[in-house]
């Protein structure tokens, strides 16, 4: 049948409703869980984080897909927590962020360890909490060019993928060339892979996203209300008409090649976050936009329920 994997359990696609498809429930590097000035314990970020998705599923949010990966915070038994809290359902992610971010303990590992792990948390679950995942998140290292352990990472994923159904996004979409060989040697569709970060300050000039989506992959907008607007903006923040314009341009040529989100974080750990920015700014500030730019009611559903609903759906 088909279903999308979620922390508490398989659900129907149809039940997804309204969704984020890139945010974060608390993202940190490694050791963020250690630091002397960002520290919060659980109850503090438990009480930061219910009422962000309770506004979430008020506004028709229902579906939260978490790009934390391994090493970088994912907490599945507190994401089941929020779920069974808030009614949103939380799809949780095997993979790494990106090469560096993983611990020193996968940095040699080979692509069938890599394949494996990732298979096990996608058919059996996560560790010891039977929470299966629902999407495998890859990433380019700092620096911006691929590296063999990037690569060896995607590998995996590809195969991941091909064998379970589950798709793929990414950090990031610059130095695309070599993912793509990788990903299509393993002969992965690119409709599987979101190709993320094409829209931020720092990386949307050297990404090319007429070529990805002629290979056949899909653009994620996810960085939206990451403004130069913002009192204190972040390094990656972009003029805010100018990526409304550079979005504009595909929901008008295929509103089918995009995804959008906000890549916020609820309660962020390691690191202050980017204050008054949240997972609503969709329904508070991108979906007024959008109508404000003529986009009618039926193409933002498309972006923000068909299309994603169709993404994450496993045929078995």
């Amino acid at each position: 049948m088909p279903h999308v994997n979620t922390v508490l359990g398989p659900v129907a696609p149809e039940t997804l409703g309204y969704v984020a498809i890139h945010e974060h429930i608390g993202y940190g590097m490694p050791g963020s869980e250690l630091d002397t000035k960002w520290w919060k314990d659980p109850v503090v970020r438990y009480e930061e984080t219910v009422p962000k998705l309770q506004k979430f599923a008020e506004y028709g949010g229902r579906t939260f897909v978490d790009a934390t990966g391994i090493c970088n915070g994912r907490d599945i038994d507190y994401y089941k927590s929020l779920s069974a809290k808030t009614g949103v359902h939380i799809v949780a992610c095997t993979g790494f962020v990106g090469g560096d971010t993983a611990l020193p303990f996968f940095e040699h590992a080979s692509v069938d360890y890599l394949y494996r792990q990732f298979m096990h948390e996608i058919t059996v679950g996560i560790g010891d909490t039977g929470a299966k995942a629902g999407i495998i998140k890859v990433g380019v290292s700092r620096g911006g060019k691929m590296t063999e352990l990037d690569k060896r990472i995607y590998r995996a994923a590809a195969r991941a993928a091909k064998d379970t159904g589950v798709p793929i996004f990414t950090h990031l979409a610059i130095d695309p060339q070599p993912a793509v060989e990788v990903l299509t040697d393993e002969g992965l569709s690119l409709d599987r892979v979101l190709f993320g970060h094409v829209d931020d300050g720092v990386n949307a000039p050297n990404t090319p996203d007429e070529w990805i989506v002629e290979q056949g992959g899909i653009l994620g907008f996810d960085t939206f209300g990451y403004e130069k607007q913002l009192p204190d903006p972040p390094f990656w923040a972009r003029d805010r008409d100018e990526r409304m314009e550079h979005f504009m341009k595909w929901v008008t040529k295929d509103v089918d090649a995009v995804l959008a989100s906000a890549d916020a974080n609820c309660s962020p750990l390691g690191w202050p976050g980017v204050k008054g920015h949240t997972v609503n700014y969709i329904f508070e500030d991108l979906i007024p936009d959008l109508k404000d730019n003529g986009v009618d009611d039926e193409t933002i559903e498309r972006i923000f329920v068909t299309n994603p609903a169709a993404f994450l759906t496993l045929d078995s």
